[in-house]
């Protein structure tokens, strides 16, 4: 596997190592012993999918808050999606910055996100489909979320988002 940091502290693209041959490839996409060196969170407890059928819909900005905090490992296996994270770690030199990364299945990277972070993403493309593990369980009472439109972040969306749930659109702007 391939560790790519990325601008904010602690979150990185990871894109398989493929040793090919005439049958087609193999790459690992996880593998604890790597994600221990590079000192990563990888005590998986669930493993979750969302199928999305139309292009341009939106879910995020999501994320837990203490003790449940979350951290995810984000994938797309079908179709193509632009996920973006914002680090909302007080403490992060990176504090309120974001990163957008296009993910797809064909190019199998993944997003490796840390605990503190919100997170959300927009199909780029009908019927996208993510796989994501994440660290710990869901505890409703600890989830909180940012409205995808935050002018605190600005987050550059390719496109405007043509489908989003009643609750994502009812989400305060940020006030930390």
């Amino acid at each position: 596997m391939i560790f790519l940091e990325t601008q904010l502290c602690g979150a990185f693209i990871i894109e398989p190592e493929k040793r090919e041959d005439e049958r087609g490839f193999f790459a690992r996409v996880f593998c604890q012993k790597e994600f221990q060196t590079k000192g990563l969170d990888y005590n998986w407890v669930q493993c979750n999918i969302s199928l999305n059928k139309k292009k341009g819909t939106l879910r995020g900005l999501h994320y837990q808050i203490a003790p449940h905090e979350e951290t995810k490992l984000i994938r797309c296996t079908m179709g193509a999606i632009f996920d973006a994270i914002i680090d909302l770690r007080p403490s992060s030199p990176t504090y309120k910055q974001w990163i957008g990364v296009e993910l797809t299945a064909s190019s199998r990277r993944q997003l490796y996100v840390p605990k503190g972070f919100a997170h959300g993403y927009l199909t780029l493309e009908d019927e996208a489909e993510v796989s994501y593990l994440v660290s710990q369980f869901y505890a409703p009472e600890s989830e909180r979320g940012i409205r995808w439109d935050d002018p605190a972040f600005s987050i550059g969306w390719p496109e405007s988002p043509g489908y989003i749930s009643v609750k994502d659109q009812q989400y305060s702007l940020f006030n930390r």
